[in-house]
């Protein structure tokens, strides 16, 4: 059917992909600009490593998996998976134009290969290289496992947040005669007519309702540890919600949380939390309650006491009740059980120790991304904990793009003492914030940060276009050759792009 709203959205992305696009390199070209180790051949390392050779440097994607995992998470999960937030929200890279609002899980790994062979990235690619240790020599380049691969300029962390399945073991779970398998694990598996149990109440619970729902189970029940907060699967709605520019709980967060109430939750209002919208990462979902309504599932909040040979028992918690506290204890029959638990975050501890030290640890680094003791390491999407906002957008190309100005540009690189004082700036204005400085913000929280880098700095000022837009590096690169030569003639060394470039 004709959707004049998709066709508007399908001219509007074709417009971003001709305008904003970085033109891919030639075959086997020789870039010369200076070399990116990018970590992670997921969503975010594509991306990445797509920006920067668009823009003349050179990068070598290490992935620890096979070519199966071109992808990340996306490459592992089940086929009933989608993107549960707009696609809108969803463009990872100008080039991706999508054919519809909520586009399946091989749509998006088809959109991630499309970049990683638009732009030639086959060649740059290595497999099955587990990326152990990243240090750095006296002229302040490094090393990637082994000298090996040769000296990089900057390094790109893209390991994600989702690792290897968690699947934690349970009370007389070896009594259970039915069936046990991780949300990621569903597909093949036959669930027509059988009584399911979900464990866990986040988004892989939801994905594991969908799964439900789409293989015609019987009855489905979620056994929720904790309530989490759910808002409408609507673009308009998501975008309005992160237009809370201080990433925090405030006096009129009440408001939000008040019509989610009346108008998504109505007679199921007892399933919202009591904690603010703005402190903890919201599922997106409009089908959920609908499901609970119409009873084909049922969502209980509790703690799971053991299993039995048919069915799990369950302590039924009030809310309010914490985790742990009193309940009515009953026993949920199911053939299948999901463990909705999960992924365990990837480890960043093959950076340098002094990444780590506290209290400027991740994900309290400059920007969330920068650890201050090193400005040529950005860990992009790797330290995030709670948001609301767009997922794996403007913000991939963003980050990596300044890392790009601070490798290229000798003026532009922030002092370590500076970074520390923008954290700590930051951790003051979030003083009152429920949750810590960096542990929840919203996008355009994420954005500010973003235009205050670069307003902050004025020899920042020419790399504006190119920073949020990726247009334009020729004229700022003209300006840094231009003022690496009255350098040398004051006789101020830094780091030029020449000296780069003869390395």
């Amino acid at each position: 059917m004709w959707n004049p709203f998709l066709l508007v959205y399908q001219l509007i992305q074709w417009l971003i992909a001709k305008l904003l696009s970085p033109t891919p390199p030639p075959p086997h070209a020789k870039l010369s600009r200076p070399r990116v180790a990018i970590i992670g051949a997921g969503l975010t390392g594509v991306s990445s490593a797509a920006h920067c050779v668009g823009h003349g440097f050179d990068v070598v994607i290490f992935e620890a998996g096979p070519k199966e995992h071109l992808g990340g998470i996306w490459a592992r999960v089940n086929n009933t998976s989608g993107l549960q937030i707009h696609s809108l929200m969803y463009r990872f890279h100008p080039q991706v134009q999508w054919k519809k609002g909520y586009p399946s899980r091989q749509e998006i790994v088809d959109a991630i290969k499309d970049v990683w062979s638009t732009y030639h990235l086959e060649e740059k690619t290595k497999f099955d290289v587990k990326v152990e240790r990243v240090w750095q020599e006296s002229d302040d380049r490094w090393f990637v496992n082994s000298e090996e691969y040769g000296k990089f300029d900057g390094v790109i962390a893209a390991v994600g947040t989702c690792g290897d399945p968690k699947m934690p073991h349970m009370r007389g779970q070896e009594e259970f005669e039915g069936e046990i398998y991780h949300s990621s694990q569903l597909d093949g598996k036959d669930a027509e007519g059988k009584k399911l149990v979900i464990i866990g109440g986040g988004a892989s619970a939801v994905e594991a309702l969908e799964y439900a729902s789409a293989k015609n189970a019987e009855k489905t029940t979620i056994l929720a540890r904790s309530d989490k907060w759910i808002i409408p699967r609507n673009a308009i709605v998501d975008m309005l919600l992160a237009f809370n520019i201080f990433g925090q709980e405030i006096y009129l967060s009440w408001i939000p949380e008040f019509l989610l109430k009346r108008f998504f939750y109505r007679d199921l209002e007892d399933l919202a939390p009591k904690k603010g919208l703005f402190m903890d990462t919201p599922m997106v979902n409009s089908d959920v309650l609908d499901k609970i309504r119409d009873g084909s599932a049922s969502w209980l909040r509790g703690d799971i006491l053991s299993f039995d040979k048919t069915g799990i028992w369950f302590n039924q918690r009030a809310k309010g009740v914490p985790p742990g506290g009193p309940g009515k204890e009953i026993h949920v029959d199911v053939d299948m059980v999901i463990m909705a638990t999960g992924f365990t975050r990837p480890s960043l501890k093959f950076l340098p120790e002094d990444c780590f030290e506290e209290p400027y640890n991740p994900p309290n680094w400059y920007l969330q991304t920068f650890p201050p003791a090193h400005r040529t390491i950005c860990a992009n999407n790797c330290t995030y904990v709670n948001a609301i906002g767009t997922v794996g957008n403007y913000h991939i190309g963003i980050y990596t793009r300044i890392l790009l100005m601070f490798l290229v540009d000798p003026l532009t690189r922030p002092r370590p003492g500076l970074m520390k004082l923008w954290i700590d700036f930051t951790r003051f204005l979030k003083i009152r914030s429920p949750t810590p400085a960096f542990d929840f913000f919203t996008y355009t929280e994420l954005m500010w940060w973003y235009y205050f880098c670069v307003a902050i700095n004025p020899f920042r000022w020419k790399w504006a276009l190119f920073v949020f837009f990726g247009i334009g590096d020729k004229l700022p690169l003209r300006v840094v050759e231009a003022e690496d030569k009255v350098r040398e003639v004051i006789g101020i060394e830094l780091d030029s792009i020449q000296k780069r470039k003869d390395q």
